[in-house]
């Protein structure tokens, strides 16, 4: 891998950190007016529709069904439709009504620990070295010092330990799609992306409508988180996920979830008014040292 495409994986997986960290306020605010079911339908079909008219007018198909290779491709795009789109949304945005604040973060900081054993098993070049290991020890610390065990106070709902278990299981599928988007066989990424999200869209919609109904409109505030929902932490972050793991693998993808929660934060402070909590700064340390020591290390000739 060139330096370059290392630098533009990095300002990806920052990017992908800042959206997917206004993504659960984002969440808390269409939840004001819309069903966990019909959330994440909503973001996922918006997401289809956004990346279907893209390839449209760069020309760019999806897979034939009707070569063996395109069937395989689909297939893999069915698994990262419910792994990376369909199952996790929902679980997270009908976990948000139940769980103490934070919770999520924290269950977002997990999903490295679930990717590492299952790449060094399925993955091909993703060891579990140990400066991999210490690295992702490092970041979880700081999220957990960003977060404080103030996250794991029970609210007392009759539905909070199944919420806790939700937002685990979802942390569990990111992982199992990150996997098998570094899986399917190569194609092209944009036509990869949409191809997962119109399968995510066939599944969780006709589930969405048969327990909520159809949606009505909601109030302006609402209705802007949908639309922010479905078109940049789903649509564009879709596309540079597939990007990242198809080029620097599920592992280094992985790393993002350490910075979601620090972006939570911060975007709670300044659009929400919420306290910022004194150990921000400290966790923000933990979580960098942790992905520089993750950073793989060039190789230099002898005598350079």
């Amino acid at each position: 891998m060139t330096d370059t495409s290392m630098l533009r994986n990095w300002l990806k997986l920052l990017s992908l950190g800042v959206i997917w960290g206004a993504s659960f306020m984002s969440v808390k605010l269409a939840l004001q007016d819309f069903g966990p079911l019909t959330v994440a339908a909503s973001r996922i079909t918006m997401g289809a529709l956004a990346l279907f008219l893209v390839i449209r007018v760069l020309g760019i198909r999806l897979p034939s069904v009707r070569s063996a290779e395109g069937r395989v491709i689909w297939l893999f795009a069915i698994l990262m439709g419910f792994f990376s789109n369909a199952m996790p949304f929902t679980l997270l945005s009908w976990g948000q009504k139940y769980v103490a604040s934070g919770f999520a973060g924290v269950c977002m900081a997990v999903v490295p620990l679930f990717v590492l054993p299952l790449a060094h098993f399925l993955v091909p070049g993703e060891n579990l070295t140990l400066r991999r290991a210490i690295s992702f020890g490092i970041g979880f610390v700081g999220v957990v010092v960003l977060i404080g065990l103030d996250a794991f106070t029970s609210l007392g709902s009759d539905f909070e330990a199944l919420a806790r278990m939700a937002c685990l299981v979802a942390s569990l599928c990111y992982a199992l799609g990150s996997i098998t988007t570094r899986l399917c066989p190569s194609t092209n990424m944009l036509s990869l992306a949409t191809a997962a999200l119109i399968c995510g869209a066939v599944m969780i919609v006709p589930v969405a409508l048969w327990q909520e109904g159809v949606p009505t409109l909601g109030s302006p505030i609402s209705m802007a988180a949908l639309i922010y929902l479905g078109l940049l932490p789903t649509a564009l972050a879709q596309v540079f996920i597939v990007q990242v793991i198809r080029d620097a693998g599920p592992s280094f993808l992985s790393l993002v979830n350490y910075q979601v929660p620090v972006w939570s934060v911060i975007f709670g402070a300044v659009l929400l008014n919420e306290t910022v909590p004194p150990q921000l700064f400290i966790s923000l340390g933990l979580i960098l040292s942790g992905l520089l020591l993750g950073r793989k290390r060039r190789r230099t000739p002898y005598g350079a």
